[in-house]
Formats: C-alpha cells, structure tokens, sequence
C-alpha cells in the first residue's frame, strides 16, 4: 500500500524514469546493433536496415538485438505516457508521447521493410515523436523549452524532408539514411532530456494539475461558499 502511495504521488518521477530509460536503451541498441552488423553499414543506409533490409536480408545478432531493444523501448514508451498524463494532464504531450511509443513497438514487431505494415509505424514514430518534442515545449522550463522547441522543429522538418525533398540539393547528399537520423536523434535526445527533467523535478514544478473531477469538487466547494456569504 505505501509504495503505491509514493507512486501515485510521484507519476511524473516514474514517467520520466521510463523515457530515460527507454531513449538510452535506443541509442545503445542502435549502437551495439552497428558494431555487429556483420555485412558493411552506414549512416547512408537506414535505421531499420538493422532489424531487416529492404531486400530481405536479416544479419544477426544485429537483427534480434535491435528488434528487441524496439519491443522494450516502446513498451516503456507506451507506459511513460500514462503516467505523464496522470501527472500533467496535458493530452498534447502525452497522446504523441503514446503514438511515439506505438509506433516503436511496430517497428520492433515489424522489421525493416520486408513488412507493409512496418513504413506505416516507423512513420507514426517520426510524426508523432517530433510532435511529441515540439509541444513538451509548453511544460518545460527555460532554457528546455526552447531546446525542446527547437528539436521538435528540426524533427519535423526533415520528416517533411524525406517526403518532399530527398532528392534535392543536401538532402540528397544525406541519402535517406542520414535524413532519417536527422529525424529520430533529436526525438531520442528528447527522450533523455524530458525524461531527466521529469525525474528530477518537484510535482509543482511540472504543473500536476489536479484530476478533472477534484477540480469539479473544488468548484463545487467555491460556490457553496458563495452562497453562505450571501
């Protein structure tokens, strides 16, 4: 019983917790993922070449620790948005926050492109991961909100990017490989950073607002208040 207490009054501990987590588990997946990659890769080739290439070929153990580092990280992703909208209740943040997080188990159920359903996760990881950065912008501090609107803006535009302009001037010359970096890094630097933020603050510095209906009760309260006043 205590220790559901100190989580429910620490939600936004536990949400940031998860997202550190799950952006440091990313980045390091991603990482060991390369180093074993047993054929010669890029950062000119994709991301999700890891898990499985567009033409089929799956290298392992490549393959299986970059589709699991996916299968956790969304999970955790998934979860730090429940407990974020707990905490801030601020849809606009959480409900891109648990689109992101959906869209990185797909990928991590899906790999590479040999699925058809695995473009259309890893684009709702894009989409809503540089949303997700963009508006955390609205919860955070100085200098954070700036930073975070800045990468939110980054992410986004080089997802338009690779729609619109990949065969244009230096987006081509970054391939689609390095444009997707541009897009991913800044919502996995996010995930460290918010998730850092989170954990190490006091619940008023994140505006926990209280549930709906403790507010109606509030309210409620105010203006029976009143009416004995008058």
């Amino acid at each position: 019983m205590a220790a559901r207490n100190a989580l429910g009054r620490a939600r936004h501990k536990t949400a940031g917790g998860l997202l550190l987590v799950a952006g440091t588990t990313i980045v390091m997946g991603i990482i060991t993922a390369e180093a074993l990659y047993t054929a010669p890769y890029n950062a000119r080739m994709e991301i999700s070449d890891l898990g499985a290439s567009e033409t089929g070929v799956i290298l392992q153990p490549s393959a299986t620790i970059f589709n699991a580092t996916m299968l956790a990280a969304g999970a955790m992703i998934i979860a730090a948005a429940f407990f974020a909208h707990q905490a801030l209740h601020r849809r606009a943040v959480t409900i891109p926050t648990g689109l992101l997080g959906i869209g990185v188990l797909g990928v991590g159920i899906f790999p590479g492109n040999i699925h058809p359903q695995h473009p259309l996760f890893a684009f709702t990881a894009f989409v809503a991961g540089g949303l997700a950065v963009l508006l955390s912008a609205k919860v955070a501090p100085q200098p954070l909100r700036a930073v975070f609107a800045a990468m939110g803006a980054i992410s986004l535009g080089f997802t338009v990017a690779s729609v619109f302009l990949l065969e244009w001037g230096p987006f081509a010359r970054l391939d689609l490989g390095g444009v997707e970096r541009w897009m991913v890094y800044p919502i996995l630097l996010w995930l460290v950073g918010f998730g850092g933020y989170l954990t190490a603050s006091h619940p008023a510095e994140v505006s926990e607002a209280p549930p709906p209906d403790t507010a109606a009760r509030a309210l409620d309260g105010h203006r029976e208040v009143v009416r004995s006043s008058g």
